[in-house]
């Protein structure tokens, strides 16, 4: 279901904040702070700004507040063709190369949406995007882009980046796709996003 879709049979008036989160108003009253990552059947998973993800039954919300985001970037608006399969999975700071279980063919035209934030070292946190300004590093697998950002390969191809792009990325090589994080280093990594597969 998109998220059109469930503000309409869950958050119907639902305001947007001024924070870039959304926030999840149970009818017991809590409020919680994070992203929407999916909607199936009678129950939302969510993730929480504090690192859990977890499902709660419709039953138990009061609304869900979206966040400051315009329409355009909400997902299943950005033009992508319909009738795509989609594929939830989520990509672990600390794992060189996470397995998507998404085998794309050569010139295959993927979409991805990703959200959350990682750590991706002592002082370093970051959503898919990575870090602003970040010098190249020739030791990470896409030295010209941003640390810390998503990248996906398919086998054992060259990485591509991602990061928080929303658009078409043309596939190069036909595969098991993967996504990970641009970064050398892993061992201090933790965290993880939540990404939409669109194929």
């Amino acid at each position: 279901m998109s998220y059109r879709g469930l503000a309409v049979l869950v958050a119907c008036g639902a305001l947007a904040t001024t924070t870039l989160a959304d926030t999840l108003v149970l009818r017991s009253g809590r409020r919680i702070e994070g992203d929407l990552v999916s909607a199936r059947g009678s129950s939302i998973e969510f993730a929480e700004y504090r690192g859990s993800t977890r499902r709660y039954e419709r039953s138990e919300i009061s609304r869900i507040e979206f966040d400051s985001r315009s329409d355009s970037d909400r997902p299943g608006a950005d033009g992508r063709p319909s009738g795509l399969r989609e594929k939830y999975t989520s990509v672990a700071a600390a794992t060189s190369w996470n397995d998507t279980g998404v085998d794309v063919r050569a010139g295959m035209t993927v979409y991805f949406e990703a959200s959350g934030r990682l750590r991706w070292g002592p002082d370093r946190q970051h959503g898919p995007g990575g870090e602003g300004g970040s010098r190249n590093n020739p030791n990470r697998p896409i030295p010209g882009r941003p640390g810390g950002a998503l990248i996906g390969r398919v086998g054992g191809s060259d990485p591509f980046y991602i990061g928080d792009e929303r658009g078409p990325i043309r596939m190069r090589e036909s595969g098991r796709l993967s996504l990970g994080v641009n970064d050398d280093y892993l061992e201090d990594n933790s965290g993880s996003w939540r990404v939409t597969i669109y194929y």
